[in-house]
């Protein structure tokens, strides 16, 4: 996963926004888990409505105040702010474990293309190999919560191996009954959009229509 973003640099939105800048660093945050690209505007006021549900969904799977033990979860938001300024301010109340583009990278725009993003708020959710899972998990969140989580988890076989005997490691059981029905359902759902389909969760939800992007 961390080869999606090889040669660039990453930045912790904490109070002394730490750059991850080097192979092992970008690593150790992406690698063998969920990646969440959130592209998103301050300008825009959907986003701006969405942001607080995706704060809390996020805090709830990653803050030890809520779980025993955080999920294996990044999120890297790709601003499609018009101006540092207003990426600064959108990013201000958000998690400090959140990580982002520097607004100078043209990254910020290649990645809009490359995943077909066309309207905005669009998460789209990445295997630890990079493949896309789900190509706009907006929708999903907002009705689920964090009980997305597991449903990806499983889709998308993440190996939890802190969990796992070592004679387990090489071939572990299904983790639940429903696992084959929800590794499908993604399967068919990625097929289904193709590589330049219109990003799932049209459906724009309670707060109106979403923005629009390219």
């Amino acid at each position: 996963m961390a080869s999606l973003f090889s040669g660039r640099v990453l930045i912790r939105n904490n109070s002394d926004q730490d750059q991850l800048d080097t192979e092992a660093e970008l690593s150790r945050r992406l690698d063998n888990r969920l990646v969440l690209l959130f592209f998103g505007a301050g300008s825009c006021p959907q986003c701006q409505a969405f942001a607080p549900i995706l704060r809390d969904f996020f805090i709830r799977l990653t803050d030890e105040f809520y779980v025993l033990r955080a999920a294996q979860l990044a999120l890297v938001y790709v601003s499609q702010d018009t101006t540092e300024e207003q990426q600064d301010l959108f990013l201000k109340d958000m998690p400090e474990k959140w990580l982002f583009l520097p607004f100078e990278d043209d990254l910020r725009r290649d990645l809009g293309r490359q995943f077909s993003v066309e309207r905005l708020p669009a998460v789209v959710v990445l295997k630890p190999s990079g493949d896309v899972l789900t190509r706009d998990a907006a929708d999903e969140i907002r009705r689920l919560g964090p009980a997305c989580f597991a449903n990806w988890q499983e889709a998308a076989e993440v190996l939890d191996r802190s969990f796992l005997q070592p004679e387990d490691l090489d071939d572990p059981a299904p983790r639940s009954l429903t696992e084959p029905l929800r590794r499908r359902k993604y399967r068919l759902d990625g097929a289904g959009r193709g590589a330049h389909g219109r990003a799932a969760g049209g459906d724009p939800g309670p707060e109106g229509g979403a923005g629009e992007l390219f």
